[in-house]
Formats: structure tokens, C-alpha cells, sequence
């Protein structure tokens, strides 16, 4: 729902990667390397990359909009918003992120995580084009 509003702001696209196969036996530092590999695999050099943690930096609906502009204003081509795997991320990613952004300091299911993200986008959406969607 939220995803088709966005789109009216930015073009927007979810790209969902499958866990790394015959990981059944792997321990949580393997999956999260192997997982970090498929991940950067996907991200090109020019992406700004935004992780989201429950250790990142948090942010009010309007400073969000504001980091969403600041980005489109410095030429951005494409933000990237990373929800990592069950165990976390590799410190690969967390080296190649280029700012880690917490929701909250509780952890979520990965499905409440794309709709609360995707709701946080497009209120900021509406909070830079000044529409009503947003109440302060």
C-alpha cells in the first residue's frame, strides 16, 4: 500500500534476497557473512546505503524527510534501505553502510519492518512536499 504512495515521489522497488543455501548447519557468524557476500553482491558502488539497526542513529518522521532531501539534493541516484537477515548483518555491511538508521531499540519481524519503513518513507514524502498526511 504504502510502497504504491511512494512511488508517486520516487521510484521505488523491494528486493527481497533468499537466505544463502545448505546453511542448515552453518553457526550465526557463517550466515552472516554468507548472507553480507549476497548483499554487497547487490549493491553497486554508487548506492547510498542506509542499515537499519536497533543500534543506529534514530530519527523524528521530520528529520528523516530532511535526510531523504539532504540526500536527493547532494545527487544520490539510489538510496538503499537494508533490513539485515534473522542474525544481523556482516561487519562487511556494516562497513559499507553509508549511515545505520534504528526504527527503535526494540527488534520486529522483517514483515513490520518493510511496513513501518515504508510508512516512515512516505510520511517523509508528504512532510517534503508539505501535504497533510503528517501531523506535528
Amino acid at each position: 500500500m504504502f510502497t504504491k504512495r511512494i512511488s508517486h515521489y520516487y521510484p521505488v522497488d523491494w528486493l527481497i534476497l533468499a537466505s544463502p543455501k545448505n546453511m542448515q548447519n552453518a553457526n550465526e557468524d557463517e550466515i552472516r557473512e554468507q548472507e553480507g557476500l549476497l548483499i554487497l553482491k547487490n549493491i553497486k558502488p554508487e548506492d547510498y546505503l542506509i542499515l537499519l539497526d536497533e543500534r543506529g542513529k534514530m530519527l523524528s518522521s521530520p528529520e528523516l524527510a530532511n535526510f531523504i532531501l539532504s540526500r536527493a539534493n547532494e545527487s544520490k541516484k539510489q538510496l538503499v534501505f537494508l533490513i539485515g537477515g534473522a542474525y544481523g548483518v556482516s561487519k562487511d555491511v556494516h562497513k559499507r553502510a553509508n549511515f545505520t538508521w534504528s526504527l527503535s531499540p526494540l527488534v520486529f519481524p522483517h514483515q513490520l519492518v518493510r511496513l513501518m519503513l515504508s510508512e516512515q518513507i512516505y510520511r517523509a514524502c508528504t512532510i517534503i512536499k508539505n501535504e497533510k498526511y503528517h501531523h506535528s
